[in-house]
């Protein structure tokens, strides 16, 4: 202990905590008091579900059913548990490494991961302020990208070409990435369906995750592509700063209070025409300027080169797949395509220069501020 620093000495002291009148205490001076007599476990939450929330919304009594049977938690909701599941899980993790709008991101800009986090601030926000669930709409946001591959929506073009079907982040990520979770059906349908280019989901709360995902992207797709000098906010649409305001906070609020307003005086999820609009003509603008610009058009062909190209390697040689099991034809690709899918970018681009001596300079390069 003699040759460590005071800091290092004094955190070692509080291993056991601070014991007094019986129990431990984080603090040695705590003295908070909660007054209650009984823990507030699974059973009394959903009583208290049924009491406060909207008659619309999705109880956690009764629901529940998932691929494979499981006994109750004691503490905890259904809804609850699939939260916590995602959060820990090993899919939710890799969102960190995976490009939301700029491959390689500075400091600043979003990850899938944060896109997460931010869509699931809007989703509890509206959930809460229209009595739905909100532990039900938090798990959707938060699981609901997880079926993204590396390189944002170029993994989609990339992976399209070995699945019939084609490949689309809501359902491989409900029914592939996620399926070892064991989630509640209503969670999987909120995460299958959260594209609006899908059939609506099954739960309001379904809903609300998916007018928060365009909500939040739209918001701070812009302010990242403002940060990396692609646009400024002098360039946006008169009618959305005018409706919404050019800042995230001032489109977040707007947003936001539009859909809880709409739901009070309607009783559906959706948002009044003129913000509507808003939202609209700043995704227009953020699809033309941002999305589709030559260097973001680049950046996604890029990609989708490098995705192929792995997917190829290892369809030619399933051996070298971590985990084979024998799999061949459709079971294979499936295979490969998760296995490849489930890379970060820095590991699917640092894998093809490794394994297939791919040319670094024909790799994906961040597009964003003195890059």
């Amino acid at each position: 202990m003699d040759d460590l620093s005071p800091r290092a000495r004094a955190w070692a002291t509080t291993m056991r905590g601070h014991p007094g009148s019986g129990l431990v205490r984080a603090h040695a001076d705590s003295a908070a008091s909660l007054g209650i007599e009984a823990p507030l476990g699974r059973v009394a939450r959903e009583e208290r579900e049924r009491a406060l929330l909207s008659p619309g919304a999705t109880f956690a009594h009764g629901a529940g059913n998932r691929a494979r049977p499981e006994q109750p938690d004691i503490e905890r909701t259904c809804f609850e548990r699939d939260r916590d599941r995602i959060v820990h899980s090993a899919a939710f993790r890799r969102l960190a490494g995976k490009t939301q709008v700029v491959v390689h991101p500075a400091d600043h800009e979003r990850t899938r991961l944060t896109h997460a986090l931010e869509v699931a601030q809007v989703a509890t926000s509206i959930a809460r302020g229209v009595g739905a669930n909100v532990a039900l709409a938090e798990a959707i946001a938060l699981g609901h990208d997880c079926g993204h591959g590396p390189g944002g929506h170029a993994s989609e073009d990339a992976f399209d070409a070995f699945l019939p079907g084609g490949y689309d982040h809501g359902p491989w990520g409900a029914d592939v990435v996620l399926t070892p979770l064991n989630l509640c059906l209503e969670t999987l349908d909120g995460i299958r369906n959260h594209s609006w280019s899908r059939p609506a989901p099954a739960t309001v709360e379904g809903e609300i995750a998916s007018w928060a995902d365009r909500i939040a992207y739209c918001a701070h797709d812009l302010e990242d592509a403002v940060y990396a000098g692609i646009v400024s906010l002098a360039d946006l649409p008169p009618e959305v700063v005018e409706v919404a305001g050019a800042t995230r906070r001032e489109q977040l609020a707007t947003f936001i209070r539009s859909v809880i307003r709409t739901a009070a005086s309607t009783g559906q999820v959706g948002m009044d025409g003129e913000t509507a609009s808003a939202l609209a003509a700043l995704r227009s603008f953020n699809y033309v300027r941002i999305y589709t610009r030559p260097e973001s058009v680049a950046q996604s062909d890029a990609v989708v080169a490098v995705l192929r190209a792995l997917v190829e390697d290892y369809l030619a040689d399933p051996g070298r797949l971590p985990g084979y099991a024998g799999e061949e034809g459709d079971a294979l690709v499936r295979a490969v395509v998760a296995y490849v899918g489930g890379m970060t970018d820095r590991f699917a681009f640092d894998t093809a220069v490794e394994r297939l001596g791919y040319d670094p300079a024909r790799l994906p390069r961040g597009i964003g501020r003195g890059r």
